[in-house]
Parts: C-alpha cells; structure tokens; sequence
C-alpha cells in the first residue's frame, strides 16, 4: 500500500470497531526491502502479562541506558509515575515524579535530552484532548537513571501548541539521530496530523510544525493510540485500536522524507485495549502492550 500524506494543509473514546480482522498471520504482510530491520516479521509471540501496577498502560518505549527494560505509564487519573519493564512484565524500577500536574499523560519516548546531547531522557507526553479544548500540552523530560531502583525525581515542562488549534493526541516518537520529537494525532479522519516540536524549552512555549497527514489508503482505518519510530529512522510503526501499521522510507534522513514512504500492514496480536507500540531496541521486531492487568505483552520478531 502507498502512503496519502497531506501537505495542504481517555479520558479516550471506546474501540472504534474494525472492519477487518487484526492480522496475527505473517504470511501475507508486504516484505520490507532496502530498509533496516526484519524483511519481514513472524507471528506474535506472548512475552509476558501486564503487570498490577500499570492497569491502565499507555506507552512503551525502550531504554536507552539499561538495555532489555522498556519504559511505561499509565493513563490519566493514576499517579505520576513511570516505569522500567522486562518484556516478561516485571517491574524492574518505579520512578516517582513530581513538579507538575498532569492531565492525560497518553505516550512516552527516549532518546537525547536535546539535540546534541549525549544524555538521554524519558519524555512522558501529556497530550490527551478527548474533547480537543486544551489551549496549551506539554511534554515532560526526566533523564534517564544511572541505575534502576525506586526514586522520586522531579520533571521538567516542555509546553507546546498547535498552529490549527487544539488536537487529541496519544502518539509521540523521538528521532535519536537528530534528538526531534515529533507527535501524531488522534482522528477519526486518517491516521492523524504530524506535528514537529523543535526547539522545545522549559518555560517557554513553541508552536508546533505541522509536517504531513497520514491516511491509509481506502481509509480503512483512523485512531492512532501509539507510535515509536525505528533507530534507523526508515520505518515507523503507528498502533490503532485493531491494527499495526509500518512507514517504510529507503534511505529517509528525517521525519519529512520518510512520510513520502510506503505504509503496509503487519502483525497485530489481538489486545483489549491495544495502546503501547515499540521497536526493540535492535530494530529487529517490536513489543506491543494494553491496557488492563494481566493482558498478554507481545512480542513480534523477525521472521
């Protein structure tokens, strides 16, 4: 399938239903060629459960510095708290975090600090607008820990608008080669906006670009929950409610040129409220988590 991008221009609604099945059968996705990463993906496999103390997960996003652990939160009205996973579920370190008050934290992304940086950070995405009347969202940056273990650490606030005016959103990826965060909208009009937020600063609030708008061909689908962006920057995985979609760009130096890509359908294990997407740190699969105690984490590797 070829990618529609518009340059023309949860506290979240019920799963929208699908109007095909989610594909688990790896035999008939697209194989990707000239990119980095599997050629193609396998069937999910069960990695583990999860956990008691993330009933609400919302995002996933692999650490940089304590490779195996994925970071995790919860959705809106639970603490603020974030969490380093294994792919079995087990919660390895809980941070505590304090100086804001978050209203609908929807997404998580790690990667340099700044651009430039040698340091890397957690960005929680506080960026949820169900009824889309929020003048003003933000990010919230905490550097990663030297070590794993409870703590209470405070955030720093990264505010942003939009140049259209207010957006739903529940997807946020970082690209690690330039340290540009980029967020994806929620509609159901397409698979969302795409909306660049450089020159983030505490105490100051940037306006976000708007880059591109991503729609499956037929329409066949809307309502982004999740996005991570591959290490490579060729490939991007966006969730839905009932699917997995993959952007593939030979070659893409930025976010700009890899929205001129192909966008295929891949492997999807069948998930209650399916919200948290992550390439493996390798680049070689992904993880793909829900929201509820005890749903199964999946694991999709290569085939």
């Amino acid at each position: 399938m070829l990618l529609s991008v518009g340059w023309v221009a949860c506290s979240r609604p019920k799963p929208v239903p699908s109007e095909v099945a989610v594909q688990e059968d790896a035999g008939t996705q697209a194989p990707a060629v000239g990119v980095p990463g599997c050629v193609a993906y396998g069937v999910p496999q069960q990695a583990g459960v999860v956990p008691d103390e993330l009933p609400e997960l919302s995002g996933l996003a692999a650490s940089v510095r304590h490779p195996g652990m994925f970071w995790a939160h919860n959705d809106s009205g639970n603490d603020f708290e974030v969490f380093a996973i294994d792919e079995a579920g087990r919660v390895r370190a809980r941070l505590r975090l304090t100086g804001a008050e978050p209203r609908d934290v929807e997404d998580v992304a790690v990667g340099p600090c700044a651009p430039g940086e040698p340091r890397t950070c957690v960005f929680l995405a506080d960026i949820g607008d169900n009824f889309e009347l929020r003048e003003q969202v933000r990010l919230f940056r905490v550097p990663e820990p030297e070590t794993l273990g409870d703590a209470t650490v405070p955030v720093e606030v990264l505010p942003f608008t939009y140049p259209d005016g207010s957006h739903d959103a529940e997807a946020l990826v970082m690209d690690a080669r330039s340290g540009r965060l980029v967020v994806l909208t929620k509609t159901r009009r397409s698979l969302g906006d795409v909306f660049a937020l450089d020159g983030l600063s505490p105490g100051t609030v940037i306006q976000a670009t708007k880059l591109g708008t991503l729609e499956v061909p037929g329409g066949v689908d809307r309502l982004s929950t999740a996005a991570s962006l591959h290490p490579s920057g060729q490939r991007l995985l966006v969730r839905t409610y009932s699917r997995v979609w993959e952007l593939r760009q030979s070659g893409a130096t930025d976010v700009e040129s890899l929205l001129k890509g192909a966008l295929v359908e891949v492997p999807a294990g069948s998930q209650a409220q399916a919200e948290a997407v992550a390439y493996l740190p390798d680049g070689q699969g992904y993880f793909l988590g829900t929201e509820f105690t005890g749903q199964p984490l999946w694991r999709v590797g290569c085939r």
